[in-house]
């Protein structure tokens, strides 16, 4: 837990996701195993793709959606005739025009069904564009963002053009469906179309439709900001908090703690920070920030992928006033996004949790952060940090 804590950033947002995973699951397995009107599909050969892996691999699907754009990496490593499929559909646009038609808010949405494209036959949606190829089970798992295939209950060579994506993971289905992609951006259009209103069997009550479908070379990753940086370079930034009451100056330690200096100096350059409040003051001994669900918007994909844990840096640095440090769950190797200002001298944090940084100026803002009237360590009045601007000294 985060320094003795109950309320470690770390400690209460995973579990919070964990749960609507498992929620999301149950609610999944039920769904898409329910007859909902499948017909038998007709019986034929099972599609074999032409194409080569080579010709398949570094593909992305790209569906421009009223939403936005949804963009997925095709896994023709995990199901090559799912994927060949799938090429094989767009280049007869055969997605253009269908909507994401079944909907589990928050778990998963499906599309993919030719027959959607006409508004007049929505008591026959799901039952189209399936029966065309055999299952390519693997142990991919379904994680947030999998793009899976559609099944007929009880028959797993019953895959076709209808597809579902996870919201959020969903563990009870491995195994069960064939993995063929996995959304590379555009998770906040997913969540929105999550967001559809169904009726009581789940089906779309409005039409999110899938507007063009393309393929396209993936192009090359982006370089993760503050990697190629030696530690003498990245002594030479420092951060600037802009807070509701004032502005906070930080240097940091790149000769204690360079991993960790590079965690905050790409999150804060990336936005991550700006519009999260200070969720914990407690007089005398911390004011902490950084949590995620304080953030007054939701993250973008970008900023969730640049989102990980961090080995510990211990060092000898004294926890004293001014110091910037990191939270952490009960796992030494759990910190990742929250961190805390030291208010008062606090031995007992040293060489438990990284200090990677000082405020050099604004400690007056500091203060006047640490007194704000709280209850249970929760301020009454929100205080946030509006933007975290990085500059050279």
């Amino acid at each position: 837990m985060g320094y003795g804590s109950k309320r470690s950033s770390h400690r209460t947002e995973l579990p919070t996701l964990r749960v609507l995973s498992l929620v999301g699951a149950a609610i999944c397995v039920a769904w898409l195993a329910a007859p909902c009107g499948y017909a038998q599909p007709p019986q034929r050969e099972p599609y074999v793709t032409p194409l080569t892996f080579e010709q398949m691999a570094g593909k992305q699907l790209v569906l421009d959606t009223d939403l936005g754009a949804v963009v997925i990496d095709l896994r023709p490593e995990l199901a090559p005739n799912h994927v060949g499929l799938v090429m094989r559909l767009v280049d007869e646009a055969a997605y253009n025009g269908t909507i994401f038609h079944r909907i589990v808010k928050h778990g998963v949405i499906q599309g993919g069904d030719p027959l959607t494209r006409d508004p007049t036959r929505a008591d026959v949606y799901g039952r189209g564009g399936l029966g065309l190829v055999a299952a390519e089970f693997s142990a991919a798992q379904h994680l947030r963002g999998t793009v899976s295939a559609v099944l007929v209950p009880s028959q797993q060579n019953s895959g076709g053009s209808q597809f579902f994506i996870c919201v959020v993971e969903q563990p009870s289905l491995d195994g069960r469906h064939t993995i063929w992609g996995q959304v590379r951006e555009g998770m906040d259009v997913v969540t929105k179309i999550s967001e559809t209103p169904v009726d009581t069997d789940g089906r779309a009550l409005e039409r999110a439709t899938v507007r063009l479908a393309s393929i396209r070379d993936a192009p090359p990753p982006e370089p993760v900001p503050f990697t190629t940086e030696s530690d003498e370079e990245l002594g030479s930034y420092r951060a600037i908090l802009e807070t509701d009451v004032g502005s906070i100056t930080i240097d940091f330690y790149t000769d204690r703690a360079p991993n960790h200096v590079r965690n905050f100096l790409r999150l804060a350059e990336a936005g991550v920070y700006d519009g999260m409040a200070f969720h914990r003051v407690v007089k005398g001994f911390v004011i902490q920030s950084g949590h995620l669900p304080s953030r007054s918007v939701s993250l973008t994909e970008r900023q969730q992928q640049l989102i990980r844990t961090l080995e510990p840096e211990f060092s000898d640095t004294p926890h004293v006033k001014g110091i910037v440090s990191m939270a952490r769950g009960d796992d030494p190797a759990s910190a990742s996004t929250s961190f805390f200002i030291v208010t008062g001298a606090a031995e007992k944090l040293d060489r438990q949790y990284t200090a990677f940084g000082v405020v050099v100026d604004g400690l007056d803002v500091v203060e006047a952060i640490e007194e704000t009237p709280s209850m249970d360590e929760i301020p009454g009045t929100r205080i946030a940090i509006q933007r975290v601007r990085v500059v050279r000294r």
